[in-house]
This record gives C-alpha cells, sequence and structure tokens, in this order.
C-alpha cells in the first residue's frame, strides 16, 4: 500500500472511531463534520473578537490609566480592524457558522452539543493565548531596543506589560490543560461504554477469538475497550488541540516573520516541509513496531493473570517451571520487539536532534546582513528568534511528536478493527434475526415450544471435520435426551450447536425463546460478586428473596453453606473456596431459581456421588424441565428417555434409554 493509500485509509478509520461522539455517522459524513468544524471555528474567532471589543471598551470606559498602560496600542488595533474589511468578514463567518450549528441542531441530539461546546471552549482559550504570545514578541522586541537605549522608564513599563500577560495567560493556560482531559474523559466514557455495549450483544465476546498470537483474529480485546480507548481519546484531543495552535500560531507569526524578512520566512518553510518529509518517511516503521508492542504487552500480562487465575491448579502440578518458561517467553516477545522500538526512536531522535539543532543558526544568518546594514534596530532579533521559533514550531509539530503519532496510528488501527469486528457480528446477528422473523412470518407459525433440528450438519469452526451429519431430532417438552459417545466424537460440540454459540454447517436448528433454555458446563461459571448474586446469576439479584435462596440452597444440599455464610452479601473468591462438586450443586441451585422450561447439561453432575447426581435430577424431573445431557455414567440412563449416540465420524443413532448400556463407549 503506497503512503497515500495507508494515510487515506488511516483517516477513514479515524472518521468511523471518532466522528460518532460528535455526529451520528449513519445520518452524516465527513464532509458535515469538517464543516462543523470549521464553522465552530468560525463562531470562536468571532466570539474572541467580540470579548476583545468588549474588553477594550469597558477598560477605556472605567479604567483608562489601566487600558494606556497594559494594553498600549491594542485599542488602535481593534478600531483598525473594525474599520477595515476585516471585521466585517469575520462577523460574517460568526453569521455563516451560528446558521451552520442552527441547521445540524437536530444531529446534536443524546447531548452531543457537549463535546462541542467544550471543543469550542478549548479553541477559544488556544486563539487568546496565541494572541497573548503575539504580543510578547512584540515586548521582547521593546525590552530589548530599552536596553540598548538604557530607556529605564520604559524598560519597566514593559516589564510591567510582560507582567500583566503573565497574570492573564496562567489562569487561561491552567482553564485548558483541565479542559482538555475533561472532554478526553468524557468521549472515553462514551467510547468505552458503545464498544462495551457492542462487545456484549450476540455474543461476540464469544466470538471473537481473543489472545490469538497468530494475528489471525482481534487480540486482547479487553486491552482494546480500556488501554487503546483510553490513549485514543486522550491522544486524539492533544494532537487536534496541537493542530490548531500549531495552525493559529503559524499564521500569526508568519506575518510577523515576513515584515521581518521575506527570505528568512521562505528559508523556513522550505527548511520545514524537508524536514518534516525526511522524519515521517524514516517513522514509518514507528507505526508496526507500536502495534506490535501493544498486542505483546497485552499477551505478557494475560500470561501473568492467567498464573494469578490458576494459582491453585499449577500449585498442584508443581508446574512453575512449565508456567515460567511461559510468561518469560511472553516477556521475551515483547522486550525483543522494544528493543527494536528504541533502536528506531533513537535513530529518528537523531535527526529530530540535527534538525532542531541546526534551525537555531538560521535566523542569525539571515537578520544578521539586516542588523549590520542598519536596516533594522536590535530588538528585531529577539522579536525574529521569538517568530522563527513560533512558527517552525507550528511546522515541525509531526517532527516533535512522531513517536505520539505513530503511538496513536497504530491504537486507531487496533481499535478501529476490534469496532468492525464487532459491528460486522452485530450486523450478521440482526440480518439473521430479520431473516427468521421473516421466515416465521411467512409461515404463519408459533415461535417454537421445543429443541428442533432438521437435517442439520455440525462443523467446528474453522474446520472441515464433519461430527454430524444429517441430524434431525425434537426435544419437547418433559422430553430428556442423553449424549453419548467415545471421547473426543463431538459430544460437547451438539450441546454448542443446541444452545446456539455455533451454527449448523447445513439445515436449522430452532430453539425455545430466551429465557426458556439454560446451558450448564462441567465446570459452572463463577461471578465476581456476593454469594446471592452468584445464585441470581443471570437475573438481577434483588428478585428472590434470602428465605428463596436459603431454601434452594438447602434443595441443592448445600445446608451447610448457609450455616458458613448467614450473610449471603458476602463476598469471596468463589471459585477458589468451593470445590467443584459444591460449585456443581451451586449452578443447579441457579438453575431451579431460574427455572427454565429446557437444560442443556455437559456432565454438569460429573464431581457429585450418585445418590446427590440422582437426587438433583429428580428435582428437575419434578419440576417438569426438559433436558438434554452430556456424560458417561451408567446411572444416567434412569433419568432419561433417550440415547443420542454418537461415533464422531458424522453418523449418529437415536436409541431407547431403558437398557442401553453406557459402558459400551468406555
Amino acid at each position: 500500500m503506497s503512503p497515500l493509500s495507508a494515510f487515506r485509509s488511516q483517516l477513514g478509520k479515524l472518521q468511523r472511531l471518532a466522528q460518532p461522539y460528535f455526529l451520528p455517522i449513519e445520518e452524516t459524513n465527513a464532509w458535515q463534520f469538517l464543516l462543523l468544524l470549521g464553522a465552530l471555528l468560525a463562531v470562536v474567532v468571532g466570539v474572541t473578537l467580540l470579548l476583545l471589543t468588549a474588553v477594550v471598551a469597558a477598560t477605556g470606559a472605567w479604567i483608562p490609566e489601566l487600558q494606556s498602560r497594559f494594553l498600549p496600542g491594542v485599542p488602535q488595533q481593534v478600531a483598525a480592524i473594525w474599520k477595515g474589511p476585516w471585521g466585517l468578514a469575520v462577523m460574517v463567518f460568526l453569521g455563516a457558522g451560528t446558521a451552520v450549528f442552527a441547521a445540524f441542531r437536530s444531529s446534536l441530539r443524546h447531548r452531543r452539543w457537549v463535546p462541542w461546546l467544550l471543543l469550542g471552549a478549548i479553541a477559544l482559550l488556544v486563539l487568546v493565548i496565541n494572541a497573548i504570545n503575539v504580543g510578547i514578541s512584540y515586548i521582547a522586541r521593546n525590552v530589548d531596543n530599552a536596553l540598548v537605549a538604557y530607556d529605564q522608564t520604559g524598560f519597566w513599563k514593559v516589564v510591567a506589560v510582560y507582567a500583566f500577560c503573565l497574570v492573564l495567560a496562567l489562569p487561561i493556560r491552567g482553564l485548558q490543560t483541565y479542559l482538555i482531559p475533561k472532554l478526553g474523559l468524557l468521549w472515553r466514557q462514551w467510547l468505552s461504554e458503545r464498544l462495551l455495549e457492542r462487545y456484549m450483544s450476540n455474543r461476540a465476546y464469544y466470538l471473537i477469538n481473543p489472545n490469538d498470537e497468530t494475528g489471525g483474529e482481534i487480540d486482547n480485546p479487553d486491552q482494546r475497550i480500556t488501554q487503546d480507548t483510553a490513549s485514543f481519546t486522550g491522544t486524539s484531543l492533544e494532537v487536534s488541540v496541537g493542530i490548531i495552535e500549531a495552525l493559529l500560531t503559524f499564521f500569526s507569526f508568519i506575518i510577523i516573520l515576513w515584515t521581518i524578512s521575506t527570505n528568512l520566512a521562505g528559508i523556513l518553510f522550505a527548511y520545514s516541509v524537508i524536514g518534516t518529509a525526511l522524519v515521517v518517511f524514516i517513522s514509518r516503521r514507528l507505526v508496526v513496531l507500536n502495534n506490535a508492542q501493544l498486542r505483546l504487552e497485552a499477551d505478557f500480562r494475560y500470561g501473568m493473570v492467567h498464573v494469578r487465575d490458576n494459582a491453585e491448579s499449577i500449585a498442584f502440578y508443581r508446574g512453575e517451571q512449565q508456567e515460567s518458561k511461559e510468561v518469560v517467553r511472553r516477556l521475551g516477545n515483547a522486550i525483543a520487539n522494544y528493543d527494536r522500538l528504541i533502536l528506531w526512536t533513537a535513530a529518528i531522535n537523531v535527526v529530530k536532534r540535527s534538525y532542531d539543532y541546526f534551525s537555531r543558526f538560521l535566523p542569525w544568518l539571515v537578520i544578521a546582513p539586516i542588523y549590520f546594514a542598519k536596516d533594522a534596530d536590535f530588538g528585531v532579533f529577539s522579536q525574529a528568534g521569538i517568530a522563527f521559533a513560533q512558527v517552525f514550531s507550528s511546522l515541525s509539530f509531526i517532527v516533535a511528536n512522531i513517536e505520539q503519532l505513530a503511538a496513536f496510528s497504530a491504537s486507531i488501527s487496533r481499535l478501529e478493527g476490534f469496532q468492525g469486528k464487532v459491528d460486522e457480528i452485530n450486523g450478521k446477528a440482526a440480518a439473521t434475526a430479520l431473516s427468521e422473523q421473516a421466515t416465521a412470518s411467512a409461515s404463519g407459525l408459533p415461535a417454537t415450544e421445543s429443541i428442533l433440528l432438521r437435517h442439520a450438519d455440525l462443523v467446528p469452526p474453522q474446520s472441515d471435520r464433519v461430527l454430524l451429519r444429517d441430524l434431525s431430532l425434537e426435544v419437547s417438552q418433559r422430553q430428556r435426551v442423553l449424549v453419548v459417545g467415545p471421547s473426543g466424537c463431538g459430544k460437547t460440540s451438539f450441546l454448542r450447536m443446541v444452545s446456539g454459540l455455533w451454527p449448523p454447517a447445513s439445515g436449522s436448528v430452532e430453539r425455545p425463546p430466551v429465557g426458556e433454555l439454560l446451558f450448564i458446563p462441567q465446570k459452572p461459571y463463577m461471578i465476581l460478586g456476593s454469594l446471592r448474586e452468584q445464585l441470581c446469576y443471570p437475573m438481577p439479584s434483588d428478585r428472590f428473596s434470602d428465605e428463596q435462596l436459603r431454601h434452594v440452597l438447602e434443595q441443592v444440599r448445600l445446608g451447610e453453606l448457609v450455616q458458613r455464610y448467614p450473610d449471603l452479601e458476602i463476598k469471596q473468591d468463589w471459585p477458589r473456596l468451593l470445590s467443584l462438586g459444591e460449585q456443581q450443586r451451586l449452578a443447579f441451585a441457579r438453575l431451579l431459581l431460574n427455572s427454565p422450561r429446557f437444560v442443556v447439561l455437559d456432565e454438569a453432575t460429573s464431581a457429585l456421588d450418585v445418590a446427590t447426581e440422582r437426587h438433583l435430577y429428580g428435582l428437575l424431573a419434578e419440576r417438569e424441565m426438559a433436558f438434554v445431557s452430556v456424560g458417561h455414567r451408567p446411572t444416567l440412563t434412569a433419568f432419561h428417555d433417550t440415547v443420542l449416540e454418537l461415533d464422531g465420524s458424522g453418523s449418529w443413532q437415536l436409541l431407547p434409554a431403558a437398557g442401553y448400556d453406557v459402558g459400551r463407549h468406555a
């Protein structure tokens, strides 16, 4: 991909990430977004001129001595603006900008006017600071001239004006440094919640393959929602404000520089453009390295989290050496990439330093002949130096922030890639839902009241192995099916297809409505929360009374847990505290509270004794629940009507549960 194409691609990704916070991207396009940005600047410039005019008029009427002392020449400049064409032009742009925002008022709903208001305030502060900096350049010139002329009175007057500018600038800078991260924080909250909502919709969190070190899928989605989001929003504002400052600084000080020496202005512009192009060219590698570093750091962190989450299992196995080897491998990958990153950063810094150091000589080389020819006063040196430094800084914005921009570009790619993936998943889910709804409407049939498979083929994702071929099966209310077969034949995969985690390769699978089908795995999911929340999951924790929760614990033979923790609000590390058998009984308590009509059980009683297993299945039978079970115990046939036997090659058969010998697959 050519550099221009890569740049356009990044701009497209940036638009898809940034624009929705300010404007609904479904209703507007990039040009409308840019139009509003231009309108915002027009409004800010117009408001700034009006505020300046008001301040000059107020100080002239109420405190004329303050105006004459601290604002020398400012009233005359303001009057000249209003008398000339600039005043009228600014007011026209102010009116046009206001009209643009009025035209887009319907698109600024859902509090989208808040970021525009904060952006306007930030731009106003930047403009005021820039005006103060322009004034300071003239102050520096007058200070040097007063010193050369031994004008003590004039010197102290100029110093007083400088002190006034500092007093005015400090709170403005302080407010600016508050508003920028504040807007970034609001933006991060909005973007994180938006991505999180889409990530948790339509099982996108399940379909995205996390921590794929080959890069085939979206790696480390947790990092993208947390770290990358914070980096993107914060850096976006810093870069945007930096660009605005650079543009204002350039146009303000290039005029000053042009009045001093047209040669100096031309040389500076050419020098900056050539230097920027050189640094950008050699910095392209930084984007790749920064992107890789984000992924490798996240992989290393995930390895450490994996050790923490499985500490007991590792301790039982005495697997410290193996785990340490894997974590060190991940650390080594991150270190090796960072070593290359350091090398490239150092090389770029050498170029940047050379570029910066040589630029300091340019004003002297150009201004000295003018001064020695007595065509300029001594103060021009200071003013030219300040103006040159400001213009040079604005033109060198990319060079000065190349590392930050490289990291920013990497975060854009990672975050937009993640957003694109979850949007793709949600889009497919919405299309499937519409198709199913249209099919149901066309057939005129009500929603299915059973688990119904029609000529379904089961092929695991990213695989070509057919585990089931042309399976037709109906599990109606109160029916119980036991799935058996040799290890690896696809029993759990079949349950995934029944539960909706995996789609059939062909054919169809119909399920009861959401909430009527519950899946219980062999190792139950233990949430981070209280015992009450653990029992009620996934329903709200306030749905059941304490008496109901304690009663259901007694039903599944966890009465001892009630005695140990009479306060149901207690929070513990439940996966470590409870044995697997206790966790399985707690999962049955959760099942009884949810009371679905259909249950899918994947060896959900494997850690329980036969008597407890019989008791729990008896509770399901009392509730008249239909269930599909996977298991290996011969005792399970007593709780089922039908056996679905799989052989792992695609073949299957349905047999009566009575008299079936489960042990033949042992």
